[in-house]
């Protein structure tokens, strides 16, 4: 593979095993075939059989294809890992470690990227790791945060959520 070009690939086997293990922190993986495109990193994106067809066909590969949930990198300590986005955990049904946050004004605190406090949390489930799905009082996923328990005002910080895009600057 030369710098620059981009290969196409299903997921291999330690790849979904990586994914896998990801989702069952916060439940279980409800979708099975994720393909990778393989750059400067590799992108990982939930596809269907119908939309792998489709693409092994194309002559010319599109840059992303399905829906992007994550990237595989390699951490400090040389250890491959699964960073999940907020659209992989549409493909998760989730039973635990999650927030539920109450409304209108945590939800909106937390989409605006800032820190909730413990106040702004209807409901929680923890269990194993310090990272949460965040839902609003409808039951949609508004980001991802992180638990801190010792704290009452910033009980769950922000690690990214739905506003993000609005936010960047362009």
């Amino acid at each position: 593979m030369t710098q620059g070009e981009l290969r196409y690939r299903r997921a291999s086997s330690w790849e979904y095993d990586l994914i896998l293990r990801e989702a069952e922190k916060y439940g279980e993986l409800k979708h099975h075939t994720f393909a990778v495109v393989e750059g400067k990193f590799r992108d990982v994106y939930a596809v269907n059989e119908r939309v792998w067809k489709e693409i092994e066909e194309l002559k010319l590969k599109p840059y992303a294809y399905g829906t992007f949930v994550g990237t595989i990198k390699v951490d400090k300590n040389f250890v491959e890992k699964f960073y999940p986005n907020v659209e992989f955990f549409y493909f998760v049904d989730i039973q635990k470690n999650y927030a539920v946050l109450s409304p209108p004004k945590a939800g909106f605190l937390f989409t605006t990227g800032k820190d909730v406090p413990k106040s702004g949390v209807r409901k929680y489930e923890w269990q194993g790791t310090k990272k949460l799905v965040i839902y609003d009082e409808n039951g949609i996923i508004l980001g991802i945060g992180r638990i801190n328990p010792g704290s009452r005002n910033k009980f769950i910080l922000n690690v990214t959520d739905v506003g993000e895009f609005l936010r960047r600057k362009h």
